[in-house]
């Protein structure tokens, strides 16, 4: 085994952390008294990116003024929130010149996502960029090329002006790091807005982007849209491009770990995804699979009434009665429109749950450590926890595989069980929480049973704004019916001690669609289907 690499001091990482902030804070400078060109509310008061993308191309708008109008919109961001890592405002402008420049001469856009501002999370790689991962041995060790998923949405016309904040080694729900410090949620400073893609949730909740790219490898995507009240969507592992991204290897390769976008619109997650997937990246990244975009499979599942498994409780930690309230509340909407309910059990969850977790800690926190090692930065209290453990056996590890896959096929044959009373027909999407709970304090983010079943499974997930906290209508802690609950253990003792309506009043609360592994189109034609029931 190579040897561990030597700690650097206390001093050593403190200078490094102010090297970097004094760079961010140098790049921000020159924009905070930049005058846009026109209205920043009227450029950024559009959720949906095909809309911008319309207004871009019919020559209603020029990139440069949509970036720039963006770029300021992400300031205000930051200095409510403190979402953003590297600052790539210079060469956003210049980019979106060169766009108005092949315009002018060509009367055409390069892509159907010409002149669109997007981010991504300070884990994937823009060249002449650091990807630190959140870790400070990670900085100044700037990426040589793109990662594939970046390069794909370059030659579509997107304009990159930021990457955004996640956590010290990006393996907890909370966002927050020795380098850029802690990313505040956009309703309160004392609430977190979930990690680890809690940078990008809480930049677009302001309109600081139209779209960001993250990672989910136990709810990173899900989590943060859930919690701040936009739109997330977790592809299966093998659909989108993952390489040219550099990733901890702690879980990556045998819990599969998903890119996925995050919007403010159901339209611009379907108009990313299929311009990904239209681009053929298996050409470029092994893992993805050779399967074309099927328009057929995204128009017909929107022309027959659905039939809808409801899974409220898994059975470990329970939901806030508000999560419940608002699940229920889709659910009977659902069902008024003419669609089935089935009700959905959470057999398997428990032993999907309980390999994952061995997953995790497998080396016993070795990378980790690694990583850690390189700067001599302190671990985070949630980080701690997952290097205290003793590294598995080879042999130890070949078993958790198999336990693995016998969890992935008795899922299959439950979905092929559970099925419509009245037509026989397999359930076609799984609604269910996306947490046990909304927005919580900082470093009081609790149980992802909800979302990491979902990766161990491969499956299709998606985040939709499903309600809001209402301490008018959601029964406050003192209330009979909560006060009288008696936790199932430790876990769930510590959630239902989060409960407060009051404290947490008007908190995004986010409803999950699940389909089954590679079934994308399906679940995106679903939610628009589900979208047009709640009226949107």
């Amino acid at each position: 085994m190579d040897a561990m690499p030597v700690a650097a001091t206390q001093a050593s990482w403190l200078t490094t952390v102010r090297k970097k902030k004094d760079l961010q804070t140098a790049a921000i400078a020159p924009y905070r008294s930049t005058a846009s060109h026109g209205s920043i509310e009227h450029i950024t008061d559009t959720d949906d990116i095909p809309k911008l993308a319309a207004l871009i191309s019919d020559g209603q708008l020029k990139a440069y003024d949509v970036a720039l109008a963006y770029i300021q919109s992400a300031i205000s961001a930051q200095d409510k929130t403190n979402c953003l890592t590297e600052i790539l405002f210079d060469d956003a402008l210049k980019r979106a010149t060169q766009l108005d420049e092949i315009f002018a001469s060509t009367g055409k856009t390069v892509g159907p996502l010409h002149g669109v501002p997007m981010t991504v999370k300070d884990q994937f790689n823009i060249k002449g960029n650091d990807s630190t991962l959140g870790y400070v041995g990670r900085s100044f060790e700037p990426a040589s090329e793109d990662a594939d998923i970046v390069k794909i949405l370059k030659d579509a016309g997107v304009v990159f002006i930021a990457k955004t904040n996640l956590p010290q080694s990006i393996m907890w729900c909370e966002t927050e790091n020795f380098i850029f410090g802690r990313t505040d949620h956009p309703l309160d400073s004392a609430f977190t807005p979930g990690g680890s893609t809690g940078g990008e949730s809480a930049l677009l909740a302001l309109r600081g982007s139209m779209c960001g790219f993250g990672t989910d490898l136990g709810g990173s995507v899900r989590i943060t849209s859930h919690m701040t009240g936009v739109y997330g969507f977790k592809p299966s592992s093998e659909r989108l491009p993952y390489e040219g991204t550099p990733v901890s290897t702690e879980g990556q390769e045998h819990v599969p770990s998903s890119v996925g976008p995050l919007a403010r619109s159901l339209a611009s997650i379907h108009l990313v995804t299929k311009v990904i997937i239209q681009a053929e990246p298996w050409r470029n990244d092994p893992r993805v699979q050779r399967l074309p975009w099927s328009e057929d499979a995204y128009q017909s599942i929107q022309s027959t009434p659905l039939t809808i498994g409801l899974l409220i409780d898994d059975g470990v930690v329970k939901v806030h009665p508000s999560v419940e309230r608002v699940v229920l509340d889709v659910a009977a909407k659902l069902e008024s429109a003419g669609h089935t309910i089935v009700p959905w059990t959470a057999d398997g969850h428990a032993e999907c749950i309980e390999v994952m977790d061995k997953y995790f800690t497998a080396d016993g926190g070795e990378d980790l450590r690694r990583d850690i090692a390189k700067s001599g930065e302190p671990l985070l209290p949630r980080v701690q926890g997952l290097v205290s453990t003793q590294a598995i056996s080879v042999y130890e590890y070949w078993g958790l595989h198999r336990r693995k896959r016998a969890a992935q096929r008795a899922y299959l044959k439950k979905w092929q069980t559970i099925r419509n009373p009245t037509t026989g027909d397999e359930v076609d999407i799984i609604l269910s929480p996306v947490m046990s709970h909304p927005a919580v304090k900082h470093r009081n983010c609790e149980w992802v049973g909800y979302t990491k079943v979902w990766n161990l499974l491969d499956y299709t997930a998606l985040v939709l704004p499903g309600g809001r906290v209402d301490a008018a209508i959601d029964p406050p802690a003192s209330d009979p019916t909560v006060a009288s609950y008696v936790p199932r253990n430790d876990l769930d003792k510590r959630n239902w001690s989060l409960y407060d309506p009051e404290s947490s009043h008007h908190m995004p609360i986010g409803i999950q669609l699940i389909g089954r592994r590679l079934e994308e189109e399906k679940v995106l034609g679903a939610a628009k289907v589900i979208e047009s029931v709640l009226g949107r």
